[in-house]
């Protein structure tokens, strides 16, 4: 079934999954994600975006059945630039809630949220490097900022799992919830919608900058992305990965 966006007191609520359910995301799921975040950009009701995933896993990334695929690389790398310009870019608070795993762009897209709530039992990995892949949506820019550089190369370069506390401590993740995740992360996000919301608009454009370096970047990290994907032995240790996980 399609996971529907959810608006309830000035608070949105997206589900990062593909349409079927699945716990990836797809070109379509790109899509959707995107235009719902864009048209929220522009809905005096909403205040604060929620992003959460499945029960037990945030989004175990993106769907490797259509890197194999030449004839979607074009309209899988359009969508995916979208989603991440939107991110890097939007104006309004965006919280996520994790319980579980947050692989690849499951964990990428959380360094664009200014907070991320996380369940004590929640891992965070991205294996783009194993993969013959680079970092995407600016990470090579956020992930250093944000974690430092040394924690950043160990994370991108070794593809170590980080485990909530240490991602906390990495500044991954603002809290690591006691009790129910997303009871906390709702709590946060009601919290927000009652502030002022133009001293809240503003104040976060001050802390994050116009995005105009993230999107530079994001361009950047595609472009290699999408060479990468041409290239035989990525593309045979992508599919060796896939029947992997069929």
């Amino acid at each position: 079934m399609r996971p529907q966006a959810e608006l309830k007191g000035h608070i949105l609520t997206i589900t990062v999954a593909a349409d079927d359910g699945r716990p990836l995301l797809d070109r379509k799921a790109y899509e959707r994600l995107a235009a719902t975040l864009r048209e929220a950009a522009g809905d005096d009701e909403v205040r604060v975006v929620v992003l959460r995933g499945l029960a037990g896993c945030f989004c175990l990334g993106g769907d490797l059945s259509e890197f194999l695929d030449a004839t979607k690389h074009a309209g899988l790398i359009e969508a995916v630039t979208g989603m991440f310009r939107t991110l890097a870019t939007y104006p309004k608070p965006i919280l996520a809630c994790v319980d579980g795993d947050a692989v690849g762009v499951g964990c990428t897209m959380l360094f664009h949220c200014d907070m991320v709530v996380a369940s004590g039992q929640s891992t965070f990995r991205v294996p783009f490097v194993d993969l013959g892949l680079v970092p995407d949506a600016a990470t090579s820019i956020l992930a250093p900022e944000r974690m430092g550089y040394a924690a950043a190369f160990r994370f991108f370069c070794l593809g170590d799992t980080l485990g909530a506390e240490e991602a906390m401590t990495l500044g991954v993740v603002a809290e690591i919830a006691v009790g129910d995740v997303e009871e906390r992360t709702f709590a946060r996000a009601r919290q927000l919608a009652k502030k002022p919301i133009e001293a809240l608009r503003q104040t976060r454009h001050l802390l994050r900058g116009d995005g105009d370096d993230l999107c530079d970047r994001i361009d950047e990290e595609i472009t290699l992305f999408h060479r990468a994907l041409q290239d035989e032995t990525t593309l045979r240790r992508l599919a060796r990965i896939a029947r992997l996980a069929a």
